[in-house]
């Protein structure tokens, strides 16, 4: 067999020849084959290759079906089609257009299983998995579509379940069937010529030609069987949005529903996804993005002229998400379970929401200012148009991206560009003449004069409550709510002032509220219509109503009604960040790792937002007591503990939608990210407050790392003996360190770098050997001393190793804490000439625990792999260390999960 690289596809030849090409999407030509699988590389390494024994290559890399679930390495898919003959479940019905009516039931795909989750549906017993590499019983049978699983034996199944017809299991209502998508007949097939048509007038012929033949080219239709009681989704997702989220995410929607129902983005847009679909009533749109995705896919609705238009749900993993906030959908996707979002898809109500159009002329009475542009980047206004200061900070932001797109790489990163760039125009008052250059007029009347009195620096037209990433702008306390389907927009003016205070729940100042509005601007200025910014030069600028569109919320459960209790009785616990990240898949591990906190008498009905106040108000008088050493960090939020198969947050902006009843049963569960708990590393290393969130900035990251290792004693000496570095005592916690940090709990910059230590700047450094040396001997003052003479911390030898190869290696933690706080940040993924490894490969390789867990902490990369492709899990197993592995596979698979990637506007 051989292999090349087609674009994202693979090309493989099979033994007899053919050639066959691996997709992690569907293919939607004439070639398309029923049953294709959806291949996508994997690095699970506890389930078996599905080819067997008999025909398995045992070695290279592996792939993974994202719609069935199944595993085979690269090398074996040629035999799981050839000789195993195993198909994925079908996507599809390949019919002639005569017989597509019938036997329209889907069967179940029934899968075999090494391990699975849950009880079986005939016994209700659980699945023993068989964890040992060596073994290769199937314990259970599942069916790909409905998810239900069976005991491997004949008790449990029998023959007679494989030809029994599948419901679909739980998410049946949004599920479209393979029955619904036909196969079309190639062109010019005695199947096709059935379909032909009578012969039409020569001129009718010629006036459609066109559309004839694009029907003709189309390999599938849609033939919807309608029902009542179905409402088929088809989901739209950019999987490079969000780093690697989105990729995840789309294998995720493939395995929850029938891949063809998942389209990707990337992949020539919505168009064609939403034209194929257009006659399937009851149909709902999921855009998975930010906002400019859900403005695309109702841009191109509005092409299509839908009639009536599908409603429209928001999965946010964009920047702002100013829309999914007011949707309920909440600011940014955490790790709820896809499963539980496709609920509450199919359960929400629909609303409506005014979208506008902006036309823009040039005004030939004035000049550009500056370098400009005649047009707006959008038309069409779904969330909100506005001019002035804020539409600079946001244009400021985009090129300063465009230049150094490596420097806005996180949200925290972001919000301090934000903060500097509102701050420098703060002192400039750049803006202050605005309602000088331009003249307002809102239905008719003119507004200038309101915009002179107030000394704006910014317009705005919001036409949704959330704006700049979930400010509240209007004020609602004259008494005038605010709607999207009312056909009216809300004006607001906003000074210099008022902006960073929209953080902390201020308010702008209110204009008016209109139908129609007009602006007419005397010089460039910057404009931004849903966070598209540009200068726009001298123009006349009509804001009208263009059209409502159908939008899908997030619906508030019901609570669950106790009519023998008036108050619930509730014990607050609290998990860190690094048991949730460890335990999140296991139930029972975290609330065993939970530490209660406190009690709280709730009323059942009441939501998250009231619960909230109810806690810290019960940690304030906690505190006043002298009883809480420890309070709860601002940015504490709630697990549900109840309603899936595992842990989940909840987003601060859905906190309204939930009853406290539907998270909880007994505890109530908080995490808190920021704890500081000096006792996290116990004897292993493998415990620790790590945390792989990419919004995090060095100074937040170092605090870490500090902390986790604060109770990790030893001396220099044992530091600088390698074989010390082994021994589990050495990772253990010294009492006398823990009784003093109970006593003064320092401060951040305390705790990172002393009490007298401030890092110096990187500029200008010089190279030196003696950083090299001073690292292999663990010579921390040294190193220190070369460093305050302004020689650089990346300095490296002939191998390319720099001070923090060899710190890891010898595990000299105050080495490595150092160079983490002192260093530029690219130091810790710096890889060697020879072997190209980094400090954490040559830990991992050393089997230094607690330096992998400061490594990990300060943001190192755990998928780089060497030159042999080895990451440092990898290397961790070879050196026997399965607990030292099993804790850097947890925390890969949980930066997989969860890790984001997604910048904020304003």
């Amino acid at each position: 067999m051989s292999m090349k690289a087609i674009n994202s596809e693979v090309e493989i030849q099979c033994e007899n020849g053919e050639r066959r090409v691996l997709r992690s999407t569907c293919d939607w030509n004439e070639g398309a084959i029923n049953g294709d699988h959806l291949w996508c590389p994997t690095s699970a390494s506890g389930d078996f290759c599905y080819v067997g024994e008999d025909f398995c290559c045992k070695s290279g890399a592996r792939m993974k079906c994202s719609a069935c679930k199944i595993i085979a390495h690269t090398g074996c898919i040629a035999a799981l089609v050839e000789r195993v003959k195993f198909p994925c479940k079908p996507t599809f019905r390949d019919v002639g257009p005569r017989q597509y009516r019938e036997q329209t039931a889907t069967h179940h795909h029934w899968v075999h299983r090494r391990s699975q989750k849950g009880k079986c549906k005939q016994c209700g017993k659980g699945f023993q998995s068989k964890l040992l590499f060596g073994s290769k019983e199937i314990v259970a049978i599942s069916c790909s579509w409905c998810k239900s699983a069976y005991h491997n034996k004949e008790s449990c199944f029998n023959i007679s379940k494989i030809e029994e017809t599948c419901s679909l299991g739980l998410h049946a209502s949004i599920i479209v069937p393979p029955s619904w998508i036909v196969k079309l007949p190639r062109r010019g097939s005695f199947k096709s010529s059935l379909r032909k048509s009578p012969k039409k007038r020569a001129s009718t012929k010629r006036k459609s030609r066109d559309k004839q033949n694009d029907k003709e080219t189309r390999p599938f239709a849609i033939k919807p069987i309608p029902n009542a009681n179905i409402k088929p989704l088809i989901v739209f997702i950019n999987p490079k949005s969000g780093g690697n989220q989105g990729a995840k995410l789309m294998q995720k929607f493939q395995w929850l529903l029938n891949p063809r129902q998942v389209f990707d983005l990337t992949q020539g847009g919505p168009k064609a996804g939403l034209e194929m679909f257009r006659k399937v009533t009851n149909l709902r749109v999921l855009a998975c993005g930010g906002d400019g995705t859900v403005g695309w896919v109702l841009s191109v609705l509005d092409q299509l002229n839908f009639q009536p238009p599908p409603a429209v749900a928001v999965l946010p993993l964009g920047t702002g998400n100013d829309l999914a906030r007011a949707l309920g959908w909440g600011g940014g996707y955490t790790d709820e379970p896809i499963s539980k979002i496709l609920c509450n898809i199919a359960d929400g109500e629909v609303v409506h929401l005014d979208r506008w159009r902006v036309d823009v002329v040039k005004n030939e009475d004035y000049e550009p200012t500056e370098e400009g542009r005649d047009t707006l980047p959008l038309s069409v206004v779904n969330n909100y148009f506005s001019f002035g200061v804020d539409a600079h900070i946001a244009l400021e932001f985009h090129e300063a991206r465009e230049a150094n797109p490596q420097k806005f790489n996180s949200r925290l990163r972001n919000k301090m560009f934000y903060g500097q760039a509102g701050g420098k125009d703060l002192l400039q008052r750049k803006w202050k003449d605005l309602s000088d250059n331009c003249t307002l007029e809102c239905d008719g009347k003119d507004m200038t004069p309101l915009l002179k009195e107030y000394k704006v620096h910014a317009v705005v037209f919001l036409n949704i409550p959330s704006y700049g990433s979930g400010t509240h702008p209007w004020n609602r306390s004259g008494g005038v709510e605010q709607h999207t389907d009312d056909g009216i927009i809300e004006v607001i003016g906003l000074t210099t002032y008022q902006m960073p205070l929209l953080q902390a729940g201020g308010h702008g100042t209110t204009i008016c509220q209109c139908k129609r509005a007009r602006i007419i601007t005397k010089k460039t200025i910057p404009m931004q219509v849903d966070g598209e910014a540009a200068r726009v030069n001298p123009s006349i600028i009509e804001l009208t109503h263009l059209n409502t569109a159908s939008m899908v919320t997030k619906k508030k459960a019901k609570s669950i009604t106790m009519p023998h209790l008036e108050q619930l009785r509730l014990q607050v616990s609290r998990i860190t960040m690094f048991d949730y990240e460890q335990h999140h898949y296991d139930k029972e591990k975290l609330r065993s790792a939970s530490s209660p906190i406190g009690l709280i008498m709730i009323d059942q009905d009441a939501d998250l937002e009231q619960v909230r106040k109810h806690i810290n108000r019960m940690m304030e008088e906690t505190a006043q007591k002298g009883r809480s050493a420890r309070p709860l960090s601002e940015s504490w939020c709630f697990l549900d503990s109840c309603t899936a198969e595992r842990f989940f947050r909840i987003d601060r902006a859905q906190e309204h939608l939930h009853y406290v009843t539907d998270i909880c049963t007994e505890d109530l569960f908080v995490l808190d990210p920021e704890l500081i708990d000096p006792t996290s590393i116990v004897s292993g290393g493998v415990r620790g407050d790590v945390s792989v969130d990419n919004d995090i900035d060095h100074s937040e990251r170092m605090a870490m790392v500090s902390d986790s290792d604060s109770g990790v004693g030893g001396t220099d000496a044992e530091q600088r003996n390698p074989t010390s570095a082994l021994t589990a005592s050495q990772d253990s916690s010294d009492t006398g360190e823990e009784e003093a940090l109970e006593a003064r709990v320092p401060s951040l910059h305390e705790r990172v770098f002393g009490p007298e230590y401030y890092p110096p700047s990187h500029l200008l450094e010089k190279n030196s050997d003696g950083i090299i040396k001073a690292a292999k001997q663990g010579d921390l003052k040294m190193l220190k001393d070369l460093h305050s003479q302004g020689y650089s911390l990346l300095s490296i030898d002939g191998h390319g190793q720099t001070a923090l190869h060899f710190g890891a290696r010898h595990g000299y933690k105050d080495i490595v804490r150092y160079l983490i706080a002192s260093a530029p940040p690219s130091i810790l993924d710096m890889v060697d000439t020879e072997k190209g490894q980094t400090a954490l490969h040559q830990a991992a390789h050393n089997r230094r625990r607690t330096v992998c867990c400061m490594l990990v902490a300060a943001g190192a990369s755990l998928t780089i792999r060497d030159l042999q492709g080895n990451t440092p899990r990898a290397l961790a197993q070879r050196a026997d260390d399965q607990e030292l592995a099993a804790y850097l596979e947890s925390q890969e698979q949980f930066q997989t999960m969860v890790h984001e990637d997604l910048e904020t506007t304003v």
